[in-house]
């Protein structure tokens, strides 16, 4: 049976000018209270009963949404409610007069507002600017696994590919106003965190949950959910959660992103079964891969995680696709999965075409979101 798939994205909220608005928690209360008129009263949801779209939840910054489909087994469905949760945020957004744009970071200046909850305060107090600067949006793919012993399995042996991942994504070329010279430059704030990043093998679930319960015991950190790592064990549900990826900018690449996670998840698997030893993980390497991916996107070389050494963008996508050919056959994703990469390269990754549509409007940054807004809900 196909492994269940989830995505969970966050977009920013912007105003008709295109810059952030601190309008979350007000859209999402409006959206309740319609939603309740409409239904006749709050009430809980019938047993079997899913909203189209998945969850429609706050953020960390009041400039942001954050949206999760249900765990979908088959690909078509999960690109269906990837395009409804967009809409469904939208409609959100709607109802206080702002815009829902897939943007990894804003291309204008801002100052963020934390969302008033306890925790985001408190973590808001103890990182000082690393917190009041993280108005970043992300993809998270779970995909399911069968217990912490077949997940830790996964994490010790997809970590060579997850760069790539972040490449196809990227699509954060701006910030605080000014082209960062990367294409992804979330990567790049993401990376203030004390636990962000690439992590080593940890050869069982007890290495892992010994990982973990170290760093909260430093603590440096709040509690376990602070352990962002690139790829980790969700704490809240029987998955491997990929987090390593920007918002993309469009439904296809959000799609791709999780065919592909998919695949690597039902790879590892597999050769963890088959008894075949996991690669040795240098950190080093993976972390180099990854800004590297983050630098250039598919505009220039990545690192092939076959030889450590540089190699063109769309050799090492290939690769990928290769790596989880097998998987993507059984899943019934494979021709799906070549027409998504198809369609990016031909338009390029959400930093190349929020540069030229930067460059076309002779550097008004209101037309970059304006045509990110539209690419959302394509």
């Amino acid at each position: 049976m196909k492994r269940t798939m989830g995505v969970e994205e966050e977009f920013l909220l912007v105003g008709d000018d295109g810059r952030p608005v601190a309008k979350a928690s007000e859209a999402l209360d409006a959206s309740e209270e319609a939603d309740d008129a409409a239904d006749g009263g709050p009430r809980p949801p019938e047993p079997g009963v899913e909203a189209a779209g998945g969850a429609l939840e706050a953020e960390f910054m009041e400039e942001q949404l954050e949206t999760a489909t249900h765990p979908r087994r088959e690909l078509s469905d999960l690109a269906a409610e990837i395009r409804a949760g967009r809409e469904r945020a939208q409609s959100a957004a709607d109802r206080v007069g702002a815009r829902v744009a897939a943007l990894a970071t804003s291309p204008w200046p801002f100052e963020g507002t934390t969302v008033a909850r306890l925790r985001y305060l408190e973590a808001r107090a103890k990182f000082g600017l690393t917190a009041r600067e993280q108005l970043t949006s992300g993809c998270h793919v779970h995909v399911a696994v069968a217990d912490d012993a077949e997940g830790v399995a996964v994490l010790d042996r997809i970590g060579p590919w997850l760069s790539v991942l972040l490449a196809l994504s990227a699509n954060s070329p701006f910030w605080q106003g000014e082209d960062s010279g990367f294409a992804s430059y979330r990567s790049q704030v993401w990376a203030r965190w004390p636990t962000s990043g690439p992590a080593r093998a940890f050869g069982s679930p007890e290495g892992y949950h010994e990982a973990v319960a170290d760093l909260v015991a430093t603590g440096t950190i709040l509690d376990q959910n602070m352990v962002y790592f690139d790829a980790r064990l969700s704490a809240r549900y029987p998955t491997v959660e990929v987090r390593i990826a920007d918002v993309c900018l469009d439904a296809d690449t959000a799609t791709l992103l999780g065919a592909l996670a998919r695949g690597l998840v039902e790879t590892a698997a597999r050769e963890a079964a088959e008894g075949l030893p996991a690669p040795v993980l240098r950190t080093e390497l993976l972390r180099t891969a990854a800004w590297r991916a983050g630098r250039s996107g598919l505009s220039d070389d990545l690192l092939s995680p076959h030889t450590w050494r540089p190699a063109g963008a769309h050799d090492v996508v290939g690769q990928l696709v290769a790596h989880v050919r097998d998987a993507l056959v059984d899943a019934g994703d494979l021709d799906a999965v070549t027409e998504l990469l198809g369609r990016l390269w031909s338009s390029g990754d959400g930093a190349t075409r929020q540069r030229a549509w930067h460059a076309a409007g002779y550097g008004d940054l209101r037309r970059v979101v304006d045509r990110a807004v539209a690419a959302t809900h394509a």
